[in-house]
């Protein structure tokens, strides 16, 4: 059982396709600079799962508040980004899969930009792409399904099966949509569809967590009476929007129902004390949340707590 489902189920909105920041990147990139990221995996044990964090990619963005706090003004942003020894003009992104290791499955939690950025990263976490049995699609964003298919156009996990959100594919399916279109549609008789509550496999359920897109989902990994939630697009950024929920994010369709679900999320997470695993947090991408009270959060970055 999934303790964090004890409070309201989140409700289901509308969405607009990933484009700009996140999906206009075509391959993954290490910044230029003083420090480069050479990382490519984090593995941790729960109970009896072995989860890693994958980075996928990374990379510089200009002009931040085209992105993010895009309802307040620039002299809060760059306040706000100054107390957090941050800059306010520029910002680096970072995409994040998951893959664990449960019984004899391999499950890898989205694909990231494309095969050539993720695959690499599996590898090093101890897996090829034929080792993944489930890919799991917390939503349907080009940074997270332009994995499924390597450069030649086929299945780059030619083993697994595909689940995802009901709501999700129904959204994107209904219309037409480049991206969806090669990546997901192709692979729809392999997907098993799943709503709020429901399991993936033993000890992984699924929890509706719209507003990012109308189908959006997270994922809570529960073994050996410790739990961490696949966070994904919940919220972009540590600080200006985890921190900041009611700051406004470029690619949220509803922005009013996003800010809503980060609350509700961030509010349980905060509150049980539960590490979470954030897409497009700075990697390893696992953190906790502290309530600040009058709906602002801190992100506590995971230290070692992960490997007692």
């Amino acid at each position: 059982m999934v303790r964090m489902t004890r409070r309201s189920a989140l409700g289901a909105g509308a969405a607009l396709p990933l484009a700009g920041a996140f999906g206009a990147l075509a391959a993954p990139a290490v910044a230029q600079g003083a420090m480069s990221e050479n990382a490519k995996k984090r593995g941790f044990m729960l109970g009896d799962m072995e989860v890693s964090t994958l980075l996928a990619g990374t990379r510089t963005v200009e002009e931040p508040q085209g992105t993010f706090g895009m309802n307040v003004s620039p002299e809060e942003f760059a306040e706000v980004s100054a107390a957090n020894f941050i800059p306010s003009d520029k910002s680096q992104f970072f995409f994040t899969p998951t893959v664990v290791k449960s019984g004899e499955d391999v499950i890898l939690f989205d694909t990231g930009l494309n095969a050539e950025g993720t695959l690499p990263a599996l590898e090093q976490a101890g897996y090829t792409a034929d080792d993944v049995t489930i890919v799991v699609l917390t939503h349907m964003h080009g940074d997270h399904i332009g994995g499924l298919t390597d450069a030649s156009g086929a299945p780059t996990y030619g083993n697994a099966r595909y689940v995802t959100g009901q709501t999700e594919f129904d959204h994107w399916a209904a219309q037409a949509n480049e991206g969806f279109d090669a990546k997901v549609r192709p692979l729809a008789e392999k997907m098993t569809f799943i709503g709020d509550g429901d399991s993936v496999a033993s000890g992984i359920t699924g929890m509706a967590a719209p507003g990012h897109t109308p189908g959006h989902m997270v994922y809570m990994l529960d073994s050996g009476g410790k739990q961490v939630l696949v966070f994904a697009d919940t919220a972009n950024h540590y600080v200006w929007s985890l921190a900041h929920p009611d700051w406004e994010v470029r690619f949220d369709m509803d922005k009013g129902q996003a800010a809503e679900t980060r609350k509700t999320v961030l509010g349980m997470l905060a509150a049980d004390r539960v590490p979470f695993i954030g897409y497009h947090m700075p990697f390893p991408a696992i953190g906790y949340v502290e309530d600040r009270g009058e709906g602002k959060f801190r992100y506590v970055p995971s230290s070692y707590q992960m490997m007692l």
